[in-house]
């Protein structure tokens, strides 16, 4: 018997735990960071904005329905909701998105660092063949579009100056894949002291992948993009083979953006 996915009541208890995680974990300070879940085509539960991710709860949690507006909650939406619309747009299998500032993740971010190829094989089959750095944008459309290159391919993404964005199926995956890049991130600060980290050798990588479509895990799995293509579009993000692809989705991005500005 298939199992459905959770009803709004547990969906809002795992968001705000996720929230809450978040900020003991020292993700965020401040008014730092947001959530949100997917309840339907026109209907996303969100995190309202100026309130402390330790201070998340189910009740206070908001429904946004076209355009952003608040259909119930009180308080307003998040001004960073356009990334999220985004992933929402280009990714039908994409049910949560979180974002947080992780210290290591964001610090490697600052550096313009791609992450790149994870460094554990275990990393490769949870996050893909290639984590990538979003370079600088100014918020608003400009942070939109510069990520609309790197949604097809890509679970996690390190953002120049704002942290990281994760999404997944479930509130606990995203949450997890948000833990592993940070995770991965100390690792990487730490093996750099004493020198340059290898990669993983492309015969293995490939057996990685291949385990990782088997799993259901990315976007591959789902048919989204050939398996083949995954870890050349992260490198190749904004360059003239994905441009008309960008170009497209960013139009429908920009309407929806729009949307959400309008009814904001």
């Amino acid at each position: 018997m298939s199992v459905g996915r959770p009803n709004e009541t547990l969906l809002r208890q795992q968001l705000a735990q996720a929230c809450q995680r978040i900020w003991q974990r020292g993700w965020v300070a401040n008014h730092d960071g947001n959530g949100s879940v997917r309840l339907s085509r026109e209907r996303i539960l969100c995190t309202p904005t100026a309130v402390s991710k330790a201070d998340i709860t189910p009740t206070n949690l908001l429904i946004l329905g076209s355009g952003g507006r608040v259909l119930s909650g009180e308080g307003r939406p998040f001004s960073e909701l356009a990334l999220h619309i985004a992933y929402y747009q280009a990714r039908p299998d994409v049910q949560v998105v979180l974002h947080c500032h992780s210290p290591y993740a964001t610090a490697l971010g600052l550096t313009g660092t791609d992450l790149g190829q994870p460094r554990l094989p275990e990393a490769v089959v949870s996050l893909g063949p290639f984590v990538p750095t979003v370079p600088l944008a100014s918020p608003g459309q400009d942070a939109v579009h510069a990520i609309v290159p790197y949604l097809a391919a890509h679970d996690v993404l390190l953002l120049v100056g704002n942290g990281v964005l994760a999404v997944g199926d479930s509130v606990e995956q995203a949450y997890l894949r948000l833990e592993l890049v940070e995770h991965l991130c100390r690792i990487e600060a730490a093996s750099r002291q004493f020198g340059q980290p290898g990669e993983l050798p492309a015969s293995m990588v490939s057996g990685l992948l291949k385990a990782r479509q088997r799993a259901g895990l990315g976007p591959e799995a789902r048919g989204l993009i050939p398996p083949a293509d995954a870890a050349a579009i992260g490198r190749q993000a904004g360059t003239e083979r994905n441009g008309q692809d960008a170009s497209a989705l960013q139009a429908l991005v920009r309407r929806e953006v729009a949307r959400v500005i309008k009814g904001g």
